[in-house]
């Protein structure tokens, strides 16, 4: 049914059909956060001592360094901005969503997303989205903003565009390792142990990938990409990105999410429902 209706109507059809559907998403998961406004307080305050452990090891490297692989502290702490900017992503709208599929998928209850007029992965991804963390968003712009005070700088209106070029790359990519993860349920009972193996690796990204050498540097930046989701908008934004790394990047970031999709479509072709 999705793809019939997506064939007899225009891309911007679809298009408005689905962002009409993204806004309701948005609004139900609104109200449902505000109905525990304790939770909602409680919440932002655990995001705000998080970001300030999450600047703790910085602050102890370069209390005894100038610099970390070529890295300044004003410039590390771009870096940072970037990984608290897409931990807000992760935690408040991908992961959310995407971690009651497993539930689905195990108790064969994925087949009320399935029968639904529209994309099933559209729907799952857009399930539930958490609004306080919005908080690491702003935490994520003020470590900007003492960063490029530092650097007694600012980023140019070009260098901000490529930078937020590189953020929609970054949460493309963020979205395709978690569609991966998920993925692996249709295949396995639990997978737990993956996500908390996708955490810690995500939590690398607070630093440059220039810290890593050897096999470290070759996995961080080919195949759990965490170059594309800190490091390069970070260069992107100091003005130190050359165009072909950038080019390169988008066109990786491409095959990855179009790998993400297929492999999706491969699993939903496993999955058997409690009807069955």
């Amino acid at each position: 049914m999705p793809a019939m209706t997506a064939g007899r109507r225009g891309p911007l059809a679809v298009a408005r059909r689905y962002s009409r559907l993204l806004r309701v998403q948005l609004a139900m998961s609104a109200l449902t956060a505000m109905q525990y406004r304790a939770d909602f307080v409680v919440r932002g305050f655990i995001a705000t001592l998080w970001m300030a452990v999450t600047l703790v090891p910085l602050l102890v490297v370069f209390g005894v360094r100038r610099t970390v692989a070529g890295w300044s502290f004003p410039e590390s702490l771009v870096v940072v901005g970037w990984f608290t900017l897409l931990h807000a992503v992760l935690e408040g709208a991908i992961s959310p969503s995407l971690t009651a599929v497993v539930e689905h998928v195990r108790h064969g209850t994925l087949d009320f997303v399935l029968l639904k007029p529209a994309d099933a992965q559209f729907l799952v991804s857009t399930s539930k989205i958490e609004p306080w963390y919005v908080i690491d968003v702003i935490g994520a712009l003020a470590i900007f903003g003492v960063a490029f005070g530092k650097l007694g700088r600012w980023p140019t209106p070009a260098q901000v565009g490529a930078a937020l070029a590189l953020l929609l790359l970054a949460i493309v990519i963020l979205y395709s390792i978690w569609i991966l993860v998920i993925s692996a349920s249709f295949w396995v009972v639990k997978v737990d142990n993956l996500s908390y193996l996708f955490g810690s690796l995500f939590d690398a990204a607070r630093w440059p990938i220039s810290v890593f050498r050897g096999a470290l540097r070759i996995l961080f930046t080919f195949v759990f990409p965490i170059a594309l989701l800190t490091t390069y908008p970070s260069l992107a934004l100091l003005g130190r990105l050359p165009a072909r790394t950038a080019l390169a990047a988008f066109a990786g970031g491409l095959v990855f999410s179009a790998l993400a999709r297929w492999v999706w479509h491969r699993a939903l072709g496993l999955y058997t429902s409690a009807s069955s």
